[in-house]
């Protein structure tokens, strides 16, 4: 793994908007606008690097799904924050009869230096974006830049295959419908369901879409409708199932889930078993049921314990882009938090060249299908986080 610096394209912006990048620039407290999109640099790895890091990726992968299955069987909801016996039961179906649901995709972010092991930050696989720029830009870029190399990169393939994989677990005779968030005024979310709305297009399924803010509930009928008042079979939702669960729908949404066999009216992807992998206390359960695990860094719910010694991470359970997270150093005194947290080792981003890095490696249909490369100038990979591409020589 090496960072190399390099002229950006002429004309980079537009090239990358027209591939669906409409967010290039970042707007920053002081009202500059810096490049979010930034190929100034990119990062080399090698190909054998390439395929020892996708079998870290699966591994971790199944080792989730086995944390997943461990919270279920042993109850083990409260430690994630879900204390209300309905969602709590409606993640427990969807768990049992995940085959019959739909999933799509999922995001690692991995601390690698190209030297030691790759380590597991955390894993989204729920509402993860940086999707657009991973999948598409960056190919384009490589394909420009360096003709005939090759990129840990198949994410649009991987896509297309997994609609049409699963075309079949979808109710027959509807659009599946993909919605986004109008609150996110950055549009990335927008792009996101845009990007996959394509993917499910180019597998030969019917879509529409619509805003999350636009879906409307029948009261009649007891289900929700689109804008025109036709009702809503399925939906890819760009909305977190924490938010779903506790708005003013919330009820609705869980009276008239699909979770499984079409006995619902509504199949939301993706699933609410996709609940358990997005929530940070999943990180102490795999170090609980995984201790010492090369790829894993220690991880707790009642409190940092003795990563006093070496510094830790105190994560809200919930939360994007950073949020919430506050860095503690050796030494430090335990700091209560208000909020319910998983305490994390402290593992500092690898500095290539001032630049604190972090790997986003994706996951599609349970295999591990692509890679994005953040950049930050602090230990928190935040919302002013950069997107570099890379390229396997």
């Amino acid at each position: 793994m090496e960072r190399r610096t390099t002229t950006p394209r002429p004309g980079w912006q537009q090239t990358v908007e027209e591939q669906g990048l409409i967010y290039p620039l970042t707007r920053y407290p002081d009202g500059s606008l810096r490049p979010y999109w930034d190929e100034s640099a990119y990062y080399v790895f090698g190909l054998p690097e390439i395929e020892a890091l996708e079998e870290v990726v699966e591994e971790l992968h199944r080792m989730c799904l086995a944390a997943a299955e461990h919270i279920v069987t042993e109850d083990r909801f409260a430690d994630l924050g879900i204390t209300d016996p309905r969602v709590a039961r409606a993640v427990a179906e969807a768990w049992h009869r995940r085959a019959e649901l739909p999933s799509l995709y999922g995001r690692f972010d991995l601390h690698y230096d190209g030297t030691g092991p790759a380590r597991l930050l955390e894993y989204n696989a729920d509402t993860p974006t940086s999707l657009v720029e991973a999948a598409s830009p960056q190919w384009f870029w490589m394909e420009e830049r360096f003709p005939g190399a090759d990129q840990w990169n198949s994410l649009h393939e991987r896509l297309i295959d997994a609609w049409k994989n699963q075309a079949a677990l979808l109710p027959p005779g509807s659009p599946l419908y993909f919605a986004y968030s109008s609150a996110d005024e950055l549009g990335e979310d927008m792009m996101t369901v845009a990007y996959l709305k394509e993917t499910a297009e180019q597998a030969g399924l019917a879509t529409d879409w619509i805003a999350m803010e636009e879906i409307g509930w029948d009261r009649l009928s007891g289900r929700f409708v689109d804008n025109r008042l036709r009702f809503i079979r399925s939906i890819f939702k760009l909305y977190p199932w924490e938010w779903l669960t506790t708005d003013r729908f919330a009820g609705h949404v869980l009276d008239t889930l699909d979770n499984g066999g079409g006995t619902g009216s509504t199949l939301w992807i993706e699933p609410a078993w996709k609940m358990l992998l997005s929530n940070k206390a999943l990180l102490a359960i795999l170090w609980d049921l995984y201790p010492d695990h090369p790829n894993l860094l220690p991880a707790y719910l009642d409190g940092p314990r003795d990563l006093t010694t070496t510094g830790w991470v105190a994560k809200p359970l919930l939360g994007r882009e950073g949020a919430g997270v506050t860095i503690h150093e050796p030494g430090t005194d335990p700091t209560p938090r208000d909020e319910p947290c998983c305490y994390q080792q402290l593992a500092p981003l690898p500095d290539f060249d001032g630049n604190r890095v972090v790997l986003g490696a994706w996951v599609v249909e349970n295999e591990s299908a692509g890679l994005g490369i953040r950049e930050s100038s602090g230990l928190i990979t935040d919302e002013y986080a950069r997107f570099l591409p890379h390229v396997i020589l």
